[in-house]
């Protein structure tokens, strides 16, 4: 299919990120993920890695998954924590939140993820929902820790529904 469109046509297109804010008219509705960070925490250490937005985070590199959790029986666990920042009148806070799991086995290059469970949490956090339930409190002590790290007054202004699911 060519780029080129005839004049006064728009192109149409997928737009999956975009820096315009109060976008109208053609692409109306389309998502921006400007507000959204990918978290991958693994053996204890949350870290941001913006290439886990595409599947490609540094632990999911040369790794081949499964969605079939017994063809990964000596994985460890690894979390993708989706991070939505929100713009409220006092400033940016952590609006959203949610959790999913992978299984990493770097010796036999093998992994297990739902794909479809990443998509869906990553549009949780988007709707500003938390769901951080199922990481254990090592996880959740390394997530408050870098939230907290990468900027205070935005973890201070946070919802209390956050500070409460990353206690203990």
């Amino acid at each position: 299919m060519s780029e080129n469109q005839p004049d006064g046509k728009k192109q149409i297109a997928l737009n999956i990120v975009s820096g315009k804010s109060k976008h109208k008219g053609f692409g109306a509705g389309s998502i921006d993920l400007n507000s959204m960070s990918p978290v991958i925490i693994d053996r204890g250490e949350a870290k941001i890695d913006v290439g886990a937005m595409h599947a490609k985070s540094k632990v999911e590199r040369g790794i081949k998954f499964s969605t079939n959790k017994e063809d990964v029986p000596n994985g460890r666990q690894v979390w993708l924590v989706w991070v939505a920042v929100d713009r409220t009148p006092e400033g940016r806070v952590y609006g959203g939140a949610t959790a999913c799991e992978m299984l990493i086995d770097d010796e036999a290059k093998r992994g297990w993820k739902i794909l479809a469970d990443h998509v869906n949490r990553m549009d949780y956090a988007l709707k500003r929902r938390f769901m951080l339930e199922d990481l254990g409190s090592e996880d959740k002590a390394a997530l408050k820790s870098l939230l907290i790290s990468h900027n205070e007054e935005w973890w201070d202004a946070s919802p209390e529904e956050l500070k409460q699911a990353l206690e203990g």
